[in-house]
């Protein structure tokens, strides 16, 4: 693994994966309610929130392409956020769906380009010390509670479309911070990066994992797309849903934060193990649970290894897979194939699935999906080294 001797910027990255997923705060949980205000169906808005997933699986790519051939990741991510904060600019100009799509997608493409290199440069700094990624990796989470907690008692206390401007001050946050962090330099290029990166990803173990994250971000499909507009509809109110789901994320920092201690008492697979048993039961009782609110919590607790240790122990793993002069290629094809075909199909399914099944089936097929990548991650045995 690359060494980067400059010392870590570790406000500088907090302070932008902060913004980021205070952005994601304030739009995941509550932009399908804004949809559903203006009158779209199931469908439809299953379409639309597939679209932030769709462009994940080819724009990140692209991007990492670019930042690996010019060496100028962090340029990349600074024009990435200009262009993504003047494109959801358009979201106050039209309210027709074929706008509001256009308007997602072309939003989504620019998004789509700066985690990955951030979670490049991130790790490039870290050099062998990955295990205190959760650490910088928990403010993202904190700018997500803040977020959803505040939006929701915003969303209470005035109309829907004061979301609009929430989102907008998250996403000149994160322009701000774009231009806070300096470049980590070019990665340092070992004898075993020879290897193309089309060879490293046919390894059994890597199509085992990536397959397995693919089926982990579509099991989370109809969580991200429905679940606040399913727990309002089963009488919970708009503050309480904000409530839960900074339950889930506080949860999550949490884990990240325990991460180093964690990994050093078990191997990256044995954590990647659990949390997919997690996720398949926590998507079960989501689905037949909402009449019990102390199971809906509990549901949510499991989010710290559904979303948080998962994450974390996969970060480690592309980093492990895809160093030197890959790692930003690496980062892409992670989020391309996990939260963009797996996102992506997550989300165009729930819409049938909430359409056609209800929300109880739909959440049902969603722990199926966590339980066949369980099955992928338990059978390769080398994902432990």
């Amino acid at each position: 693994m690359q060494s980067i001797t400059q010392p870590l910027p570790y406000w500088r990255l907090s302070g932008f994966y902060f913004f980021h997923f205070a952005f994601i705060g304030a739009f995941s949980p509550y932009w399908g309610l804004y949809l559903k205000s203006l009158s779209f169906n199931a469908f439809e808005i299953g379409v639309l929130m597939s679209l932030l997933h769709v462009t994940r699986i080819f724009a990140p790519s692209a991007w990492g392409w670019l930042a690996d051939h010019t060496g100028k990741r962090l340029l990349i991510v600074q024009v990435a956020a200009a262009m993504g904060l003047i494109s959801y600019c358009g979201i106050f100009f039209d309210q027709s769906f074929a706008w509001i799509a256009a308007v997602m997608a072309l939003m989504s493409f620019f998004w789509g380009a700066s985690l990955p290199l951030i979670e490049a440069t991130t790790l490039a700094y870290l050099g062998h010390g990955t295990d205190r990624y959760g650490r910088i990796r928990g403010w993202g989470s904190v700018g997500f509670i803040l977020a959803v907690v505040g939006v929701g008692y915003l969303l209470e206390a005035t109309e829907i479309t004061a979301l609009l401007w929430a989102v907008l001050g998250f996403k000149l946050g994160i322009l701000f911070f774009s231009h806070q962090i300096p470049d980590a330099g070019q990665p340092v290029v070992r004898s075993s990066d020879g290897s193309p990166i089309g060879e490293i990803f046919r390894r059994p173990e890597v199509l085992a994992f990536f397959a397995a994250c693919l089926l982990m971000a579509a099991a989370h499909g109809p969580y991200y797309t429905f679940y606040s507009i399913y727990l309002v509809e089963q009488g919970y109110s708009k503050s309480t849903v904000g409530l839960l789901w900074a339950t889930g994320v506080a949860c999550e920092i949490g884990i990240f934060f325990l991460m180093p201690q964690l990994m050093r008492r078990f191997d990256v697979r044995q954590i990647l193990v659990f949390s997919f048993s997690c996720a398949t039961a926590r998507f079960l009782m989501i689905g037949w649970g909402t009449e019990w609110p102390f199971v809906i919590l509990l549901a949510q607790v499991l989010h710290a290894a559904t979303y948080g240790a998962h994450h974390a122990a996969a970060m480690v793993l592309v980093h492990r897979f895809f160093s030197g002069r890959h790692q930003a290629k690496g980062q892409a094809l992670y989020t391309g194939l996990a939260f963009g075909v797996g996102g992506t199909l997550g989300g165009i399914l729930s819409g049938y699935g909430w359409q056609w099944l209800g929300p109880s089936l739909t959440f049902t097929i969603s722990a199926t999906a966590a339980l066949a990548g369980l099955s992928l991650i338990v059978w390769r045995r080398e994902l432990t080294r």
